[in-house]
């Protein structure tokens, strides 16, 4: 039993993780679904009647509540997830890359899922917090709808189907990512 504990409460491996999402895949694609979280934004707006001023949100919401469902379950199974499967909130990183991290100024690297003193409601009120944040947000939330959808939807479900546009965006993700990586928040952690 301490074995079957001790895996759950573990990232699952590649080999794991993989098939399964691989057969939800293979189902949505089935029953001709497309995945994708930012979806939900859309499904949730036009349930509140935005579809009567905005074309855009004027759809079926009804054949989407799958999605929301989808995503809820998300949700449930994080909490879930850090509330009893989780042993401890330290994440583990290799001596370079805490090195890298107490460079730019993080302190305590790897003590938590994510560093505390960038995503903290003290740090949102500092110029590198609110441009990490609030900035960085709404980048990602403009970049979405530019580009017809989120990582998941690209990534996973794009590719999946074998859509050039998804091909192209999961390209413009990696590079964005590098870029930021390298260039960005570099600069960033010197305000």
């Amino acid at each position: 039993m301490n074995e079957v504990i001790a895996f759950i409460s573990q990232p699952w491996p590649w080999y794991v993780a993989g098939p399964i999402i691989s057969l939800v895949m293979i189902s949505l694609i089935l029953f001709g679904n497309s995945f994708g979280i930012s979806a939900n934004l859309r499904t949730m707006c036009s349930i509140v009647g935005a579809g009567k001023n905005c074309e855009f949100f004027d759809f079926n919401w009804k054949s989407q509540i799958w999605n929301l469902v989808f995503a809820l379950g998300l949700v449930i199974g994080g909490v879930i997830a850090h509330l009893y499967l989780t042993p401890s909130t330290e994440v583990n990183l290799s001596a370079q890359t805490i090195e890298d991290l107490k460079a730019l100024g993080i302190e305590q690297p790897g003590t938590h899922l994510v560093p505390m003193d960038v995503f903290s409601w003290q740090s949102l009120f500092t110029v590198r917090g609110f441009i990490i944040l609030v900035v960085g947000g709404f980048l990602i939330g403009f970049g979405t709808r530019y580009a017809g959808g989120c990582t998941s939807g690209h990534a996973i479900s794009g590719l999946s189907d074998l859509q050039l546009p998804s091909l192209i965006a999961v390209i413009g993700f990696f590079i964005g990512g590098l870029l930021v990586t390298y260039l960005v928040l570099p600069f960033l952690y010197t305000l």
